[in-house]
């Protein structure tokens, strides 16, 4: 999604209404010269005539941004309330109340722990690979799903839990406590397999301006020790900018065509590979699953369209729709959609079902315990000529 902040001082026509209610609304619609009189007239006859008094502003005015992006039938058109707004800077920015580490199940089932670079978690001594036995009264077993594992290792910050952890290579249980803090979530984090240490995984969690740059250290880091092969995670990836995820299928191609948008009454833009990509030669599987989408869409929908390695997963979400994010002058935002974009020879498109990965993982393979996309990825690696 193509993030575009404006501050918009005077969007009377797109608002449906002037910024305040009250006595002077009246005059003030007239000296807009609106070219919504109908709504004029229902406001007015409201006024005069209804038993309820006018909600307090800015509720009408909310009201009537709904009802208009109700009629103007865009699901990607949205309004977003000051809280709401605000909650969603927070998550583009990557924040939340966690112990700051990434977990996965190794092909026994066992959790393993991944904290991120000076988390709460490494600076309470976990290290990369232990396993996670319990938080607090939570027992795990390789049935416990990942949903409920990872609400465990969040919480309010400042609070505190308890968790019990097997470090390797004997695994005896040692009992850590770490405070859940607000951790800046990085947009790519990055590991070694449980399992198999020649296979590198870059999981890239939001695509912000330095994700390209940040994917780059992530593989050089893993092939210093010791990778071999490499995995680009894009699952429930929910995408971000535009520009970051052509950067980030540049990549991994020599040449071509990334994608093509366009917005109304606008000429077609392409974006093509300037000069081959500094990991277009790496051995390379891309994960995906219905939460990638938008840029994320876009990095490996390229890759697929190239050939460059195979989608390994579930369909992606399949939004091909360009946001641009207008901040109103009350800390509210409108979100309106503005173009379309495509991956030329790609099929089907993106918009009709979402990618369609070249390895489907099935729902039989998703209970195994073990995270079947990975291991997926592994067999293909050490099963291609």
């Amino acid at each position: 999604m193509h993030l575009v902040r404006k501050t918009v001082f005077a969007l009377l026509i797109l608002t449906l209404a002037a910024s305040s209610f009250g006595a002077g609304y009246a005059l003030r619609w007239r000296q807009t010269q609106t070219r919504l009189p109908l709504l004029e007239e229902a406001y007015q006859l409201l006024i005069e005539h209804g038993l309820k008094p006018i909600p307090a502003e800015p509720a009408m005015e909310y009201g009537m941004i709904r009802g208009m992006l109700q009629a103007y039938d865009d699901p990607y058109t949205i309004f977003l309330e000051p809280p709401q707004n605000e909650l969603e800077g927070n998550r583009l920015e990557g924040r939340y109340g966690g112990i700051g580490a990434d977990i996965d199940q190794d092909s026994h089932g066992f959790w393993r722990l991944f904290p991120f670079p000076d988390s709460p978690a490494g600076k309470a001594g976990v290290i990369e690979g232990d396993r996670l036995l319990a938080v607090d009264d939570l027992r795990l077993t390789p049935n416990t799903p990942v949903d409920t594992v990872q609400a465990a290792l969040r919480g309010p910050v400042g609070e505190k839990t308890r968790l019990e952890i097997g470090r390797p290579p004997q695994f005896e249980p040692i009992e850590v406590i770490i405070e859940f803090a607000e951790y800046p979530l990085p947009s790519v984090t990055w590991r070694l397999a449980a399992d198999e240490p020649r296979l590198g995984i870059a999981k890239v969690n939001l695509i912000a301006a330095s994700t390209a740059e940040e994917i780059q250290h992530a593989i050089e880091d893993l092939k210093q020790r010791g990778a071999i092969f490499y995995i680009l995670d894009l699952r429930d990836n929910p995408g971000g900018l535009l520009d970051a995820g052509v950067n980030i299928a540049r990549l991994f191609l020599k040449e071509g065509t990334v994608m093509e948008q366009q917005y109304r009454g606008r000429d077609v833009q392409t974006y093509k590979v300037e000069k081959p990509g500094p990991l277009s030669e790496i051995p390379l599987a891309v994960l995906i699953n219905h939460g990638s989408a938008s840029a994320a869409e876009i990095a490996a929908g390229a890759i697929k369209a190239h050939h460059r390695a195979p989608l390994i997963g579930a369909p992606s979400f399949g939004k091909d729709s360009i946001q641009l994010v207008f901040t109103l002058q009350d800390g509210s935002s409108l979100h309106v959609t503005a173009a379309r974009w495509w991956i030329p020879g790609l099929q089907p498109a993106i918009g009709e079902g979402g990618l369609q990965p070249d390895i489907l993982v099935s729902e039989e393979e998703l209970q195994t315990g073990a995270d079947s996309f990975i291991q997926a990825a592994l067999s293909y690696f050490l099963n291609s000529p």
